[in-house]
Protein backbone atom coordinates (compact mmCIF):
# COMPACT_ATOMS: atom_id res chain seq x y z
CA UNK A 1 0.00 0.00 0.00
CA UNK A 2 3.08 2.42 0.81
CA UNK A 3 4.37 2.02 -2.82
CA UNK A 4 1.03 2.43 -4.53
CA UNK A 5 1.13 5.93 -2.29
CA UNK A 6 4.59 6.99 -3.20
CA UNK A 7 3.43 5.90 -6.92
CA UNK A 8 0.42 8.22 -6.69
CA UNK A 9 2.30 10.84 -5.70
CA UNK A 10 5.28 11.16 -8.04
CA UNK A 11 3.08 10.13 -11.14
CA UNK A 12 2.60 14.39 -11.05
CA UNK A 13 6.65 14.56 -12.23
CA UNK A 14 5.64 12.74 -14.87
CA UNK A 15 4.69 15.12 -18.11
CA UNK A 16 3.05 14.33 -21.45
CA UNK A 17 2.76 15.84 -24.92
CA UNK A 18 0.02 14.34 -27.16
CA UNK A 19 1.48 15.36 -30.99
CA UNK A 20 0.07 14.71 -34.26
CA UNK A 21 0.17 16.62 -38.18
CA UNK A 22 -2.49 17.59 -40.43
CA UNK A 23 -3.74 15.59 -42.53
CA UNK A 24 -2.00 12.44 -40.77
CA UNK A 25 -4.71 10.17 -39.13
CA UNK A 26 -2.03 9.10 -36.49
CA UNK A 27 -1.74 10.46 -32.84
CA UNK A 28 1.84 10.44 -31.08
CA UNK A 29 2.24 10.32 -26.98
CA UNK A 30 5.95 11.40 -25.45
CA UNK A 31 5.44 10.48 -21.81
CA UNK A 32 8.52 11.66 -19.67
CA UNK A 33 10.17 11.78 -16.72
CA UNK A 34 14.03 13.66 -15.87
CA UNK A 35 14.72 11.54 -13.21
CA UNK A 36 13.79 7.69 -14.61
CA UNK A 37 15.15 6.27 -17.75
CA UNK A 38 12.84 3.89 -19.50
CA UNK A 39 14.28 1.82 -21.39
CA UNK A 40 16.57 0.65 -18.20
CA UNK A 41 13.71 0.76 -15.76
CA UNK A 42 10.56 0.01 -17.69
CA UNK A 43 10.13 -3.61 -17.63
CA UNK A 44 6.99 -5.19 -18.85
CA UNK A 45 5.35 -1.91 -19.94
CA UNK A 46 1.84 -2.45 -21.28
CA UNK A 47 -0.81 0.48 -22.65
CA UNK A 48 -4.52 -0.10 -22.22
CA UNK A 49 -6.90 2.22 -23.69
CA UNK A 50 -9.87 3.47 -21.46
CA UNK A 51 -12.12 4.70 -23.99
CA UNK A 52 -14.98 5.51 -20.99
CA UNK A 53 -13.08 7.24 -19.09
CA UNK A 54 -10.90 9.17 -22.05
CA UNK A 55 -7.45 7.94 -19.91
CA UNK A 56 -4.49 6.22 -21.29
CA UNK A 57 -3.59 3.22 -19.05
CA UNK A 58 0.23 2.63 -18.60
CA UNK A 59 2.01 -0.15 -16.39
CA UNK A 60 5.36 -1.42 -15.82
CA UNK A 61 7.57 -3.15 -13.11
CA UNK A 62 9.76 -1.18 -11.58
CA UNK A 63 13.43 -3.13 -11.82
CA UNK A 64 15.12 -2.41 -8.02
CA UNK A 65 11.96 -3.93 -6.02
CA UNK A 66 9.86 -4.82 -8.35
CA UNK A 67 7.07 -2.50 -7.33
CA UNK A 68 3.95 -1.69 -10.05
CA UNK A 69 3.99 1.55 -11.21
CA UNK A 70 0.58 2.56 -12.89
CA UNK A 71 0.11 6.06 -14.55
CA UNK A 72 -3.43 7.67 -16.26
CA UNK A 73 -3.03 10.03 -19.37
CA UNK A 74 -5.93 12.21 -19.99
CA UNK A 75 -6.69 11.40 -24.05
CA UNK A 76 -7.26 14.64 -25.91
CA UNK A 77 -10.76 14.63 -28.16
CA UNK A 78 -9.92 12.73 -31.12
CA UNK A 79 -11.65 9.88 -32.95
CA UNK A 80 -9.61 6.88 -32.86
CA UNK A 81 -9.65 3.52 -34.73
CA UNK A 82 -10.19 1.28 -31.77
CA UNK A 83 -9.82 -1.71 -34.50
CA UNK A 84 -5.95 -0.74 -34.71
CA UNK A 85 -3.48 -1.60 -32.42
CA UNK A 86 -1.73 0.28 -30.21
CA UNK A 87 1.91 0.70 -30.46
CA UNK A 88 4.44 1.68 -27.94
CA UNK A 89 8.66 1.41 -26.93
CA UNK A 90 10.41 2.40 -24.17
CA UNK A 91 13.40 5.16 -24.83
CA UNK A 92 16.26 6.04 -23.10
CA UNK A 93 14.37 9.63 -21.63
CA UNK A 94 11.07 8.97 -22.71
CA UNK A 95 7.76 6.30 -23.42
CA UNK A 96 6.08 6.49 -27.19
CA UNK A 97 2.78 6.20 -28.10
CA UNK A 98 1.66 5.57 -31.05
CA UNK A 99 -2.77 5.46 -32.04
CA UNK A 100 -4.45 5.12 -35.38
CA UNK A 101 -6.79 7.62 -35.91
CA UNK A 102 -10.41 7.20 -38.26
CA UNK A 103 -9.78 11.26 -39.38
CA UNK A 104 -6.99 13.48 -38.98
CA UNK A 105 -7.09 16.06 -35.55
CA UNK A 106 -7.57 19.37 -38.13
CA UNK A 107 -10.83 17.49 -39.99
CA UNK A 108 -13.48 19.97 -39.58
CA UNK A 109 -15.90 17.08 -38.09
CA UNK A 110 -13.52 16.53 -35.33
CA UNK A 111 -12.98 20.41 -34.27
CA UNK A 112 -16.67 20.86 -34.36
CA UNK A 113 -17.21 17.34 -32.79
CA UNK A 114 -19.32 18.08 -30.21
CA UNK A 115 -21.37 20.71 -31.59
CA UNK A 116 -22.47 17.53 -33.86
CA UNK A 117 -23.18 15.67 -31.14
CA UNK A 118 -25.50 18.42 -29.55
CA UNK A 119 -23.87 18.89 -26.41
CA UNK A 120 -24.83 22.67 -26.13
CA UNK A 121 -23.51 25.53 -27.24
CA UNK A 122 -20.59 26.09 -23.63
CA UNK A 123 -18.23 24.15 -25.11
CA UNK A 124 -18.04 26.16 -28.39
CA UNK A 125 -17.69 29.24 -26.58
CA UNK A 126 -14.89 27.45 -24.93
CA UNK A 127 -13.04 26.48 -28.16
CA UNK A 128 -13.19 30.26 -29.25
CA UNK A 129 -10.99 31.27 -25.97
CA UNK A 130 -9.39 28.20 -26.24
CA UNK A 131 -7.45 30.06 -29.62
CA UNK A 132 -9.03 27.18 -32.20
CA UNK A 133 -10.16 30.39 -34.43
CA UNK A 134 -7.67 32.56 -36.04
CA UNK A 135 -6.75 35.80 -35.84
CA UNK A 136 -8.60 37.98 -37.97
CA UNK A 137 -8.48 42.03 -38.14
CA UNK A 138 -11.85 42.26 -39.94
CA UNK A 139 -13.50 40.22 -37.09
CA UNK A 140 -12.22 42.45 -34.51
CA UNK A 141 -13.45 45.54 -36.34
CA UNK A 142 -16.70 44.18 -36.23
CA UNK A 143 -16.61 43.11 -32.91
CA UNK A 144 -15.50 46.52 -31.47
CA UNK A 145 -17.65 48.33 -33.85
CA UNK A 146 -20.75 45.83 -32.18
CA UNK A 147 -19.56 47.12 -28.88
CA UNK A 148 -20.81 50.70 -29.51
CA UNK A 149 -18.62 52.62 -27.26
CA UNK A 150 -15.34 51.23 -26.04
CA UNK A 151 -12.46 51.95 -23.37
CA UNK A 152 -9.16 50.22 -23.21
CA UNK A 153 -7.41 48.92 -20.39
CA UNK A 154 -3.70 47.58 -19.49
CA UNK A 155 -3.95 44.01 -19.38
CA UNK A 156 -1.48 43.52 -16.40
CA UNK A 157 -3.26 45.73 -14.01
CA UNK A 158 -7.08 47.01 -15.39
CA UNK A 159 -5.68 50.68 -15.52
CA UNK A 160 -8.15 52.34 -17.94
CA UNK A 161 -6.46 54.29 -20.87
CA UNK A 162 -8.85 56.02 -22.64
CA UNK A 163 -9.85 59.34 -21.09
CA UNK A 164 -13.65 58.99 -23.35
CA UNK A 165 -14.67 55.72 -24.86
CA UNK A 166 -14.13 55.37 -28.96
CA UNK A 167 -16.96 54.30 -31.36
CA UNK A 168 -15.18 54.67 -35.11
CA UNK A 169 -12.34 51.84 -35.66
CA UNK A 170 -11.20 51.85 -39.29
CA UNK A 171 -8.87 48.60 -40.46
CA UNK A 172 -5.54 49.72 -41.77
CA UNK A 173 -4.18 48.85 -45.06
CA UNK A 174 -2.13 45.68 -45.32
CA UNK A 175 1.72 46.37 -46.08
CA UNK A 176 2.22 46.27 -49.76
CA UNK A 177 -0.56 48.68 -50.25
CA UNK A 178 1.30 51.02 -52.25
CA UNK A 179 2.52 48.87 -54.44
CA UNK A 180 -1.25 48.17 -55.40
CA UNK A 181 -1.74 51.54 -56.00
CA UNK A 182 1.24 51.42 -58.54
CA UNK A 183 -0.29 48.78 -60.28
CA UNK A 184 -3.90 50.18 -61.03
CA UNK A 185 -2.63 52.81 -62.72
CA UNK A 186 0.30 50.61 -64.55
CA UNK A 187 -1.18 51.23 -67.95
CA UNK A 188 -1.20 54.48 -67.26
CA UNK A 189 0.43 56.88 -69.87
CA UNK A 190 2.28 58.64 -66.50
CA UNK A 191 2.77 55.09 -64.92
CA UNK A 192 4.33 55.38 -61.14
CA UNK A 193 3.80 59.02 -61.76
CA UNK A 194 1.44 62.14 -60.74
CA UNK A 195 -1.93 60.22 -60.63
CA UNK A 196 -0.39 57.05 -58.63
CA UNK A 197 1.70 59.96 -56.46
CA UNK A 198 -1.38 61.51 -55.39
CA UNK A 199 -3.67 59.16 -54.63
CA UNK A 200 -0.34 57.97 -52.38
CA UNK A 201 -0.86 61.31 -50.90
CA UNK A 202 -4.06 61.21 -50.06
CA UNK A 203 -4.13 58.13 -48.33
CA UNK A 204 -1.48 58.38 -46.33
CA UNK A 205 -3.11 61.59 -45.65
CA UNK A 206 -6.13 60.01 -44.55
CA UNK A 207 -4.67 57.92 -42.15
CA UNK A 208 -3.54 60.37 -39.72
CA UNK A 209 -4.42 59.68 -36.22
CA UNK A 210 -7.70 62.12 -35.59
CA UNK A 211 -9.06 62.37 -31.98
CA UNK A 212 -12.21 59.11 -31.20
CA UNK A 213 -10.90 57.22 -34.04
CA UNK A 214 -9.10 53.62 -33.34
CA UNK A 215 -7.46 52.18 -36.49
CA UNK A 216 -6.52 48.90 -36.10
CA UNK A 217 -4.10 46.27 -37.77
CA UNK A 218 -3.03 43.12 -37.34
CA UNK A 219 -1.12 43.06 -34.37
CA UNK A 220 -1.88 46.53 -32.90
CA UNK A 221 -4.14 49.95 -32.85
CA UNK A 222 -3.36 53.33 -32.93
CA UNK A 223 -4.83 55.76 -30.80
CA UNK A 224 -4.67 59.53 -31.10
CA UNK A 225 -2.20 60.42 -27.72
CA UNK A 226 -5.12 63.10 -27.11
CA UNK A 227 -7.19 60.28 -26.40
CA UNK A 228 -4.61 58.76 -23.51
CA UNK A 229 -5.01 59.81 -20.22
CA UNK A 230 -2.16 60.17 -17.21
CA UNK A 231 0.56 60.47 -20.58
CA UNK A 232 3.06 63.25 -21.11
CA UNK A 233 4.65 62.86 -24.88
CA UNK A 234 7.18 64.89 -26.46
CA UNK A 235 6.25 68.43 -27.81
CA UNK A 236 4.37 67.68 -31.57
CA UNK A 237 1.57 68.89 -33.42
CA UNK A 238 -1.64 68.01 -31.98
CA UNK A 239 -4.21 64.91 -33.51
CA UNK A 240 -6.48 65.71 -36.18
CA UNK A 241 -10.12 66.45 -34.84
CA UNK A 242 -13.04 65.16 -36.24
CA UNK A 243 -15.13 68.18 -36.17
CA UNK A 244 -12.26 70.23 -37.78
CA UNK A 245 -12.79 72.20 -40.97
CA UNK A 246 -11.88 69.73 -43.58
CA UNK A 247 -14.02 67.35 -42.49
CA UNK A 248 -17.12 69.74 -41.93
CA UNK A 249 -16.63 69.75 -45.84
CA UNK A 250 -17.30 66.30 -46.57
CA UNK A 251 -14.31 65.53 -48.33
CA UNK A 252 -12.52 62.12 -46.57
CA UNK A 253 -9.20 60.52 -48.12
CA UNK A 254 -7.93 62.55 -50.97
CA UNK A 255 -9.28 65.89 -51.31
CA UNK A 256 -10.94 67.60 -54.39
CA UNK A 257 -7.97 70.34 -54.41
CA UNK A 258 -5.62 67.50 -53.84
CA UNK A 259 -6.87 65.24 -57.11
CA UNK A 260 -5.30 66.20 -60.52
CA UNK A 261 -7.99 67.16 -62.42
CA UNK A 262 -9.99 64.60 -64.58
CA UNK A 263 -8.73 62.18 -62.09
CA UNK A 264 -12.43 61.42 -60.72
CA UNK A 265 -10.94 59.22 -57.64
CA UNK A 266 -13.61 58.63 -55.11
CA UNK A 267 -12.42 58.66 -51.38
CA UNK A 268 -13.73 55.09 -50.87
CA UNK A 269 -11.91 54.07 -54.35
CA UNK A 270 -8.93 53.59 -52.54
CA UNK A 271 -5.81 51.06 -53.04
CA UNK A 272 -6.22 47.73 -51.32
CA UNK A 273 -4.88 44.49 -51.02
CA UNK A 274 -6.13 41.35 -52.42
CA UNK A 275 -6.71 39.74 -48.60
CA UNK A 276 -8.71 42.93 -47.34
CA UNK A 277 -11.83 45.32 -48.06
CA UNK A 278 -12.07 48.76 -49.57
CA UNK A 279 -10.86 51.22 -47.52
CA UNK A 280 -13.85 53.17 -45.71
CA UNK A 281 -12.59 56.42 -43.87
CA UNK A 282 -14.10 56.56 -40.28
CA UNK A 283 -14.11 60.24 -40.41
CA UNK A 284 -15.53 61.19 -43.49
CA UNK A 285 -19.16 62.44 -43.57
CA UNK A 286 -21.99 63.44 -46.24
CA UNK A 287 -21.26 65.14 -49.69
CA UNK A 288 -21.25 68.57 -48.85
CA UNK A 289 -24.38 69.78 -50.71
CA UNK A 290 -26.69 72.86 -50.67
CA UNK A 291 -28.35 71.54 -47.30
CA UNK A 292 -24.83 71.32 -45.61
CA UNK A 293 -25.66 72.92 -42.65
CA UNK A 294 -27.81 69.92 -41.34
CA UNK A 295 -25.53 67.62 -41.85
CA UNK A 296 -22.22 69.90 -41.05
CA UNK A 297 -20.56 68.00 -37.67
CA UNK A 298 -22.16 64.50 -38.12
CA UNK A 299 -19.71 61.97 -38.46
CA UNK A 300 -20.42 58.20 -39.96
CA UNK A 301 -19.01 55.81 -42.40
CA UNK A 302 -18.75 56.64 -45.84
CA UNK A 303 -21.15 54.94 -47.73
CA UNK A 304 -20.95 53.68 -51.58
CA UNK A 305 -22.57 56.90 -52.48
CA UNK A 306 -20.85 59.07 -50.12
CA UNK A 307 -17.89 61.14 -50.16
CA UNK A 308 -17.53 61.54 -53.85
CA UNK A 309 -15.74 64.95 -56.13
CA UNK A 310 -18.44 66.85 -57.51
CA UNK A 311 -20.44 65.91 -60.40
CA UNK A 312 -19.13 68.07 -62.73
CA UNK A 313 -15.75 66.34 -62.76
CA UNK A 314 -16.65 62.77 -62.80
CA UNK A 315 -15.93 61.05 -65.91
CA UNK A 316 -17.26 57.43 -64.82
CA UNK A 317 -19.03 55.89 -61.69
CA UNK A 318 -17.54 53.09 -60.90
CA UNK A 319 -16.20 51.82 -57.53
CA UNK A 320 -12.91 50.61 -56.36
CA UNK A 321 -13.07 47.16 -58.40
CA UNK A 322 -13.08 48.77 -61.33
CA UNK A 323 -10.66 51.39 -61.20
CA UNK A 324 -7.87 49.13 -63.06
CA UNK A 325 -10.24 49.25 -66.65
CA UNK A 326 -10.51 53.03 -65.79
CA UNK A 327 -6.91 53.02 -66.03
CA UNK A 328 -6.85 50.85 -69.01
CA UNK A 329 -9.30 53.44 -70.76
CA UNK A 330 -7.39 56.47 -69.34
CA UNK A 331 -7.38 59.03 -72.20
CA UNK A 332 -4.53 60.75 -71.73
CA UNK A 333 -5.90 63.67 -69.67
CA UNK A 334 -3.88 63.20 -66.66
CA UNK A 335 -0.58 64.34 -68.17
CA UNK A 336 -2.41 67.29 -69.90
CA UNK A 337 -3.39 68.46 -66.23
CA UNK A 338 -1.65 69.28 -63.69
CA UNK A 339 -2.17 70.41 -59.71
CA UNK A 340 -2.27 74.11 -58.68
CA UNK A 341 1.43 75.40 -57.08
CA UNK A 342 -0.29 75.04 -53.86
CA UNK A 343 -2.36 71.81 -53.82
CA UNK A 344 0.99 70.29 -55.16
CA UNK A 345 3.57 71.86 -52.68
CA UNK A 346 0.44 70.63 -49.81
CA UNK A 347 0.97 67.19 -51.50
CA UNK A 348 5.14 67.09 -51.80
CA UNK A 349 4.55 68.11 -47.81
CA UNK A 350 2.22 65.69 -46.89
CA UNK A 351 4.62 62.86 -48.65
CA UNK A 352 7.34 64.14 -47.00
CA UNK A 353 5.66 64.11 -43.36
CA UNK A 354 4.92 60.51 -44.22
CA UNK A 355 7.49 58.45 -46.21
CA UNK A 356 8.99 57.34 -43.26
CA UNK A 357 5.75 56.06 -42.11
CA UNK A 358 4.42 54.91 -45.79
CA UNK A 359 5.70 51.23 -46.05
CA UNK A 360 5.27 48.81 -43.62
CA UNK A 361 5.11 50.97 -39.99
CA UNK A 362 1.78 52.32 -41.41
CA UNK A 363 0.38 48.93 -40.34
CA UNK A 364 2.60 46.84 -38.47
CA UNK A 365 5.18 47.84 -35.91
CA UNK A 366 5.24 44.76 -33.96
CA UNK A 367 7.52 42.88 -36.31
CA UNK A 368 9.50 45.34 -38.87
CA UNK A 369 10.94 44.06 -42.01
CA UNK A 370 14.66 45.35 -42.78
CA UNK A 371 12.82 46.93 -46.06
CA UNK A 372 10.63 49.33 -43.72
CA UNK A 373 13.05 50.66 -41.78
CA UNK A 374 13.86 54.45 -41.71
CA UNK A 375 16.69 55.97 -39.87
CA UNK A 376 14.30 59.13 -39.93
CA UNK A 377 12.00 57.05 -37.18
CA UNK A 378 12.82 56.52 -33.57
CA UNK A 379 9.88 54.19 -32.05
CA UNK A 380 9.97 54.69 -28.51
CA UNK A 381 8.58 52.23 -26.11
CA UNK A 382 4.97 53.64 -24.48
CA UNK A 383 4.10 51.77 -20.81
CA UNK A 384 1.20 51.98 -18.53
CA UNK A 385 0.88 54.58 -16.40
CA UNK A 386 -0.33 53.49 -13.88
CA UNK A 387 2.20 49.59 -13.90
CA UNK A 388 4.69 50.62 -16.20
CA UNK A 389 4.13 47.75 -18.16
CA UNK A 390 4.95 48.02 -21.66
CA UNK A 391 1.92 49.00 -23.93
CA UNK A 392 3.30 49.90 -27.31
CA UNK A 393 5.34 52.50 -29.07
CA UNK A 394 5.14 55.82 -30.50
CA UNK A 395 6.99 57.19 -33.55
CA UNK A 396 9.71 60.20 -33.01
CA UNK A 397 11.46 62.34 -35.70
CA UNK A 398 15.64 62.66 -35.06
CA UNK A 399 14.56 65.46 -32.87
CA UNK A 400 12.26 63.69 -30.56
CA UNK A 401 9.20 65.35 -31.23
CA UNK A 402 6.15 63.17 -32.56
CA UNK A 403 5.62 62.20 -36.08
CA UNK A 404 1.23 61.58 -36.25
CA UNK A 405 0.43 61.89 -32.80
CA UNK A 406 -0.23 57.95 -33.17
CA UNK A 407 0.19 55.78 -30.08
CA UNK A 408 0.69 52.17 -31.12
CA UNK A 409 -0.92 49.59 -28.75
CA UNK A 410 -0.08 46.06 -29.27
CA UNK A 411 -3.11 43.92 -28.73
CA UNK A 412 -1.64 41.45 -26.70
CA UNK A 413 -0.88 44.24 -23.84
CA UNK A 414 -4.26 46.07 -23.93
CA UNK A 415 -8.10 44.71 -23.22
CA UNK A 416 -11.27 46.16 -24.68
CA UNK A 417 -13.91 45.45 -21.34
CA UNK A 418 -13.21 44.26 -17.76
CA UNK A 419 -12.95 41.72 -16.38
CA UNK A 420 -9.47 41.06 -18.55
CA UNK A 421 -9.94 38.41 -20.69
CA UNK A 422 -13.49 38.07 -20.47
CA UNK A 423 -15.91 36.74 -22.64
CA UNK A 424 -16.14 40.56 -23.60
CA UNK A 425 -12.90 40.84 -23.97
CA UNK A 426 -12.33 41.49 -27.93
CA UNK A 427 -8.33 41.09 -27.81
CA UNK A 428 -8.44 38.14 -25.02
CA UNK A 429 -7.12 35.50 -27.95
CA UNK A 430 -4.07 37.15 -28.58
CA UNK A 431 -0.67 36.65 -26.61
CA UNK A 432 2.30 37.97 -27.81
CA UNK A 433 3.79 34.36 -29.36
CA UNK A 434 0.76 33.70 -31.13
CA UNK A 435 1.28 37.51 -32.65
CA UNK A 436 4.76 36.24 -33.36
CA UNK A 437 4.03 32.97 -34.82
CA UNK A 438 1.13 34.02 -37.45
CA UNK A 439 3.62 37.41 -37.78
CA UNK A 440 6.77 34.74 -38.62
CA UNK A 441 4.16 32.93 -40.91
CA UNK A 442 2.98 35.66 -43.45
CA UNK A 443 6.68 37.01 -43.24
CA UNK A 444 7.65 32.92 -44.58
CA UNK A 445 5.25 33.36 -47.30
CA UNK A 446 5.89 36.17 -48.82
CA UNK A 447 9.71 36.18 -48.35
CA UNK A 448 10.18 32.39 -49.16
CA UNK A 449 12.55 32.00 -46.54
CA UNK A 450 12.31 29.50 -43.25
CA UNK A 451 15.10 31.11 -41.63
CA UNK A 452 14.49 34.44 -39.74
CA UNK A 453 17.43 36.43 -37.48
CA UNK A 454 14.91 39.01 -34.79
CA UNK A 455 16.97 41.80 -33.81
CA UNK A 456 16.58 44.76 -31.66
CA UNK A 457 14.50 47.96 -33.02
CA UNK A 458 16.80 50.56 -31.92
CA UNK A 459 19.87 49.23 -32.27
CA UNK A 460 19.88 46.62 -35.15
CA UNK A 461 21.81 43.79 -33.26
CA UNK A 462 20.60 40.49 -33.41
CA UNK A 463 19.31 38.90 -30.24
CA UNK A 464 17.36 35.48 -31.71
CA UNK A 465 17.53 32.93 -34.41
CA UNK A 466 14.36 31.60 -35.93
CA UNK A 467 14.08 28.40 -38.25
CA UNK A 468 10.69 27.33 -39.14
CA UNK A 469 10.27 23.31 -39.76
CA UNK A 470 7.05 22.38 -39.31
CA UNK A 471 3.62 24.82 -39.72
CA UNK A 472 1.37 21.63 -39.54
CA UNK A 473 1.46 20.29 -36.17
CA UNK A 474 -0.86 20.25 -33.17
CA UNK A 475 -0.04 19.48 -29.59
CA UNK A 476 -1.87 19.59 -25.84
CA UNK A 477 0.28 18.73 -23.10
CA UNK A 478 0.04 18.51 -19.54
CA UNK A 479 0.73 15.96 -16.18
CA UNK A 480 0.11 12.67 -15.33
CA UNK A 481 -2.53 11.67 -13.08
CA UNK A 482 -2.06 9.05 -10.35
CA UNK A 483 -4.84 5.67 -9.98
CA UNK A 484 -4.58 5.77 -6.87
CA UNK A 485 -6.03 8.02 -4.33
CA UNK A 486 -7.37 10.78 -7.41
CA UNK A 487 -10.44 12.02 -7.08
CA UNK A 488 -10.25 15.23 -9.36
CA UNK A 489 -12.48 14.90 -12.52
CA UNK A 490 -10.58 14.14 -15.76
CA UNK A 491 -9.15 17.26 -16.89
CA UNK A 492 -10.63 17.82 -20.96
CA UNK A 493 -7.19 18.35 -22.85
CA UNK A 494 -7.08 20.34 -26.29
CA UNK A 495 -5.19 19.80 -29.53
CA UNK A 496 -3.85 23.48 -30.86
CA UNK A 497 -2.43 24.29 -33.76
CA UNK A 498 1.40 24.84 -32.98
CA UNK A 499 4.18 25.69 -35.55
CA UNK A 500 7.69 24.18 -34.88
CA UNK A 501 10.87 25.97 -34.81
CA UNK A 502 14.86 25.58 -34.45
CA UNK A 503 15.89 28.52 -32.35
CA UNK A 504 19.19 30.11 -30.82
CA UNK A 505 19.78 33.29 -28.83
CA UNK A 506 22.43 34.96 -30.38
CA UNK A 507 24.06 36.34 -26.99
CA UNK A 508 25.29 32.61 -26.63
CA UNK A 509 26.75 33.01 -30.48
CA UNK A 510 30.33 33.59 -31.10
CA UNK A 511 31.88 36.28 -33.15
CA UNK A 512 32.31 33.85 -36.24
CA UNK A 513 28.79 32.73 -35.69
CA UNK A 514 27.47 35.68 -35.99
CA UNK A 515 29.24 36.92 -39.06
CA UNK A 516 28.07 33.95 -41.12
CA UNK A 517 25.06 34.62 -40.11
CA UNK A 518 25.31 38.70 -41.22
CA UNK A 519 26.95 37.26 -44.40
CA UNK A 520 23.64 34.70 -44.64
CA UNK A 521 21.32 37.92 -44.57
CA UNK A 522 23.35 39.56 -47.06
CA UNK A 523 22.63 37.14 -49.08
CA UNK A 524 18.86 36.54 -48.79
CA UNK A 525 19.56 33.20 -47.37
CA UNK A 526 17.53 34.67 -43.74
CA UNK A 527 15.35 37.31 -43.47
CA UNK A 528 15.76 39.51 -40.87
CA UNK A 529 13.17 41.20 -38.83
CA UNK A 530 13.09 44.09 -36.34
CA UNK A 531 11.24 44.00 -32.42
CA UNK A 532 11.35 45.39 -29.19
CA UNK A 533 13.88 44.40 -26.92
CA UNK A 534 11.70 43.42 -24.13
CA UNK A 535 9.28 41.83 -27.04
CA UNK A 536 12.13 39.42 -28.06
CA UNK A 537 13.45 38.89 -24.41
CA UNK A 538 9.76 37.86 -22.86
CA UNK A 539 9.43 35.55 -26.59
CA UNK A 540 13.20 33.77 -25.66
CA UNK A 541 11.51 32.94 -22.50
CA UNK A 542 8.81 31.51 -23.77
CA UNK A 543 10.33 29.53 -26.13
CA UNK A 544 13.16 28.36 -23.99
CA UNK A 545 9.45 27.01 -21.48
CA UNK A 546 8.09 25.31 -24.56
CA UNK A 547 11.35 23.60 -24.98
CA UNK A 548 10.18 21.24 -21.48
CA UNK A 549 6.88 20.08 -23.61
CA UNK A 550 9.20 17.42 -24.99
CA UNK A 551 11.96 14.84 -24.06
CA UNK A 552 15.49 15.88 -24.47
CA UNK A 553 16.47 13.96 -27.29
CA UNK A 554 13.42 15.25 -28.99
CA UNK A 555 14.09 19.04 -27.92
CA UNK A 556 17.51 19.84 -29.98
CA UNK A 557 18.71 19.52 -33.55
CA UNK A 558 22.22 20.69 -35.16
CA UNK A 559 23.33 22.43 -31.75
CA UNK A 560 19.90 24.94 -31.97
CA UNK A 561 16.71 24.20 -29.51
CA UNK A 562 13.30 22.71 -30.72
CA UNK A 563 10.46 24.59 -29.26
CA UNK A 564 6.82 24.68 -30.76
CA UNK A 565 4.59 28.21 -30.68
CA UNK A 566 0.81 28.29 -30.79
CA UNK A 567 -0.92 29.71 -33.90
Amino acid sequence: MTQKLETAESSTEWRFTWESQSHIPTLRLFLFNSSTNPSTQCHNLTVHLSLPHSLLLLTWTAAADAAVVSLCVPMPRVLLDDESPVSFKALDDHIEVKLALLLPVDHSIVLNFESLLSLGEMRLDEDEDNGLKPLSVDSDVKSLSSRGEVHFYCRSCSYKLTASPLSTFVEMPSVNWREVADNWFGNCCCSFGEVSEKLVAGYANSYTSKMGVCLVSSTNITLCKDDLVGCEFPDSGVCERRDNESDASGECGPKESELAPGSNVRCNEIPKSENKEKYVDASCKSDATEDEDKSEGVPHRCSESDCSVSESRKEWDGDCDDMESHAQNYDGECCSHHLSKSSSEQNTEILKNHKSLLNGYLENIFMVRSSNLSVDVEWVEFFCPHCSSLLGAYPCDNGGRLIDGGVRLFKCNIATSLPVGGTRDVFRKYTLERMFANQLLECAKDQLSYRTVVKDLKLRSPMLQIVLINTNSWSGTGHCLATQGNTEPVPKIDMHPVIKVLFSECSSSTEAQLRMLEDSVTKDVVEEVFMLTHQIEELMKFLSARRDTLPPSCSSLEGLSLSSIPM
